[in-house]
């Protein structure tokens, strides 16, 4: 039995077909525009959805083999083809589940989040464009495809990230990450063309078979210098994963996107974009395998990710950069586990915290939606009575983060905690501690926002009535609103529901099957040497077994403590926190600066590119161009006037005199070369 084409390409084409509709055709249908705009983009994401549950059904239940075929050659130059093509696995159905969930939801929330905004339609139209992009590049057989999708989701995440176009500092965020992004994918399209070079193949199935041939292979630097072909080739993979999935030192874009709407915020840092570099390197864990050094490259820059991100979040006030660094934190422990050859483990937690971080971001939505778009958390306190489903899913993805026993963080988190600490690869040791310490860094952020947002006494003040609607988007003041909040309407709380029940449940459904119960298969190439998984399964028990280790373990103590350490400074004595800032005022500083990120990076590179531009526009613009080109031809014209000008004298004996002067030289002529 096997998957239908028709099938996956309607999964593929139909966010393409809403998305067309709602860009397209909505715009010209006046106040319906908007009904159709989000009734037409739902619904094919219903049908991809549901296609994508199927495909999944028939992976796992239904006895259907892997699905690998060319649909349409693009081109082919000798033995190397470049073709539209689909590998659907189960890596890749679990893929389209996630993503097509995800943002199906986000299309639900979207409705009522947007709903004043005279861009209603270009947001349908854009968001459904990223699934789109974003189910290209996990359904893709080849490396062609791949780029097409890492480049798409790029561009629409432009868009996205700057779609309040008048804000300068949306222009500047979406300019960042599309700067960022670019560094990242010239190293990812390098990878790409060592490929081809070596494996003379763009095909998937082509350059996993003849990876064994890298060994012994390498690649001249310098004169005097050569690097392992494996290692150069996953390095530069990983370069490209480094900018989608915001490693440091690529990770900068990420806070700053924080500029685009909420519900992009889910769409782009939960299950989609970011999650890209993730899902690349597993599935290029034959080639990964292949290098030990490209492997403790990646281990090294997730565990760095993982903890010093997650430090900028404890100083952070707005409550969306909270979750923004949260999400930069957790790519670092995907990273991680992807350089302990952990691959099943990185995408487990992938998967589960597409979900929890969906929620905490579409749930800070909510909060802002009712702080009248305030967020500064703290100007509010005291919410949870105003908002109490908000409260409570949001408690529920923040459990969920924690890696709180019996929820689905906790058993992706914990696995990959244990598995580091199992592993021998070089920089383990390293990685270790940043997960460990990630721990209690991730309990003080987690904890910190969610009393800060809903907690403690009320920090805001409704003004009094003028008598008339008022606007959210008017409100200036910090901390003074037009009315009370109030919970968000049910376009909003369903999805936070919808999203709460999988960040409680999907960890302890999976995680035998997926973590311990070789559930990928063939997707997933591990050594036998490097699989640190097969040695924690041995210790594995079942899913409730799991948990209840986990309450004696040091992350949950981890957690317990920056609960205590949050509940007592937050709740009891809150004027402590502002001593303790004032305490440790230089590490404060440190971290409210990034570490200088911005301002390194802009000095190294930024301000670099803009010297050798002012150089190229002084004497290529201004000088070739204006200089000789433009003003150059209109003086040859001006001087060639002036001479011919002065020709023209008015005397009629000059006239007669230069006609038979004239007439001498055509004799001349004719005498001298006429025969």
């Amino acid at each position: 039995m096997g998957l239908s084409t028709s099938v996956l390409l309607t999964i593929a084409l139909a966010p393409l077909l809403g998305s067309l509709v709602a860009g397209f055709v909505s715009p010209f249908l006046g106040r319906a525009g908007r009904a159709v705009a989000h009734t037409v983009t739902i619904a094919c994401m219903i049908v991809s959805v549901a296609l994508s549950f199927q495909v999944l059904y028939q992976l796992t239940l239904g006895g259907a083999d892997n699905y690998n075929q060319n649909l349409y050659t693009w081109f082919q130059i000798g033995q190397v083809n470049a073709s539209v093509g689909f590998m659907v696995d189960r890596l890749t159905a679990m893929m389209l589940v996630v993503v097509g969930f995800v943002s199906l939801v986000v299309h639900l929330y979207t409705i009522g989040y947007m709903r004043d905004d005279p861009g209603y339609t270009r947001f349908f139209s854009y968001i459904s464009l990223f699934t789109f992009s974003m189910f290209m590049l996990v359904m893709s057989n080849n490396f062609m495809q791949l780029f097409f999708g890492w480049e798409a989701v790029g561009l629409v995440s432009y868009l996205l990230i700057g779609f309040w176009y008048k804000r300068p500092t949306a222009i500047f965020a979406n300019l960042k990450a599309f700067l960022v992004n670019r560094v990242g994918d010239f190293g990812f399209l390098l990878g790409i063309a060592a490929v081809l070079t070596f494996l003379h193949t763009l095909d998937y199935a082509g350059a996993f078979s003849a990876a064994p041939a890298l060994a012994g292979q390498t690649l001249q630097i310098t004169a005097n210098t050569q690097w392992d072909a494996a290692t150069v080739i996953c390095i530069l993979l990983f370069v490209g994963a480094m900018g989608k999935s915001a490693q440091v030192p690529l990770h900068v874009w990420l806070p700053d996107s924080m500029e685009g709407p909420t519900p992009i915020s889910a769409l782009i840092h939960a299950a989609t974009m970011v999650t890209a570099g993730i899902f690349m390197v597993a599935r290029m864990s034959p080639l990964f395998e292949m290098s030990s050094t490209a492997l403790s490259f990646v281990l090294v820059i997730g565990a760095t990710t993982a903890l010093f991100t997650g430090l900028i979040g404890i100083v952070q006030n707005d409550i969306k950069r909270v979750v923004a660094y949260s999400t930069l934190s957790q790519l670092g422990y995907m990273t991680v586990a992807l350089g302990v050859s952990m691959y099943s483990g990185a995408v487990f937690h992938l998967m589960t915290h597409a979900f929890f971080k969906a929620l905490l971001f579409l749930g800070a939505g909510s909060v802002i939606i009712a702080m009248h778009h305030e967020q500064d958390m703290r100007y509010m306190g005291g919410l949870r009575k105003y908002m109490p489903i908000t409260w409570i899913t949001m408690w529920i993805g923040s459990l969920a983060l924690v890696a709180v026993p019996f929820t689905s963080g906790f058993y992706s988190k914990d696995a990959i905690i244990e598995a580091v600490g199992l592993s021998h690869r070089w920089g383990a040791n390293y990685a270790y501690f940043c997960v460990m310490a990630g721990a209690l860094v991730t309990g003080l952020y987690t904890f910190r926002q969610m009393y800060l947002t809903f907690h403690g006494k009320e920090r805001f003040t409704v003004a009094a009535s003028h008598g008339h609607g008022h606007d959210d988007h008017d409100h200036h003041e910090p901390g003074v609103l037009a009315h009370a909040p109030k919970e968000s309407p049910w376009v909003v709380t369903v999805p936070l529901v919808l999203l709460a029940i999988p960040s409680l449940l999907i960890g302890y459904v999976t995680v035998a099957p997926m973590l311990f119960g070789n559930w990928f298969g063939s997707a997933i190439h591990v050594d036998e040497a490097n699989n640190v998984l097969a040695e924690l399964g041995q210790e594995f028990h079942g899913a409730a077994a799991m948990a209840l280790h986990g309450f004696t373990q040091l992350p949950f103590l981890l957690v317990v403590v920056a609960f205590v350490i949050c509940t007592y400074i937050y709740v009891f004595n809150p004027a402590l926190a502002g001593r303790i800032k004032q305490a440790l005022k230089p590490l404060w500083t440190v971290l409210d600066r990034k570490y200088w990120a911005d301002e390194v990076e802009y000095a190294l590179f930024a301000s670099g590119g803009q010297k050798i531009g002012r150089l190229f526009w002084k004497f290529s613009d201004a000088g070739m161009i204006d200089g000789v080109a433009v003003n150059g031809s209109v003086r040859l014209v001006h001087r060639g006037a002036a001479l011919m000008r002065r020709l023209q004298t008015g005397y009629l004996y000059h006239y007669a005199f230069a006609m038979i002067i004239g007439v001498i030289v055509l004799f001349g002529g004719y005498r001298l070369f006429g025969n």
